[in-house]
């Protein structure tokens, strides 16, 4: 996919110690958050991560984690849940920070 969530803020790490490759990451992420090589499952576009949880959800080996549901992600998550413009409380309560 080509879009970017804010850079640099994603909370997504992977301990690649704990990591066994299975993939399961790759299937699940809405974004294609992460790539395989022929040896390694590892995080390849962390500015494509949206911090859903799926990938953490889903890893058996708890191989990943991060902090679901923070920023502006959330925020616009929320508004289109409940159909209300996304407020992520870091403009002052304005909509138009995220």
């Amino acid at each position: 996919m080509k879009h970017k969530y804010l850079r640099n803020v994603a909370t997504l790490v992977q301990n690649t110690d704990a990591c066994k490759d299975c993939g399961i990451c790759l299937n699940v992420c809405p974004h294609q958050v992460f790539g395989k090589s022929a040896s390694a499952v590892r995080i390849t576009n962390l500015n494509a991560c949206i911090e859903c949880g799926a990938c953490v959800r889903n890893c058996t080996f708890q191989a990943l984690n991060v902090e679901a549901g923070v920023g502006c992600a959330q925020a616009i998550i929320n508004g289109l849940i409940y159909g209300t413009e996304p407020n992520c409380d870091c403009g002052g309560g304005t909509s138009d920070c995220c």
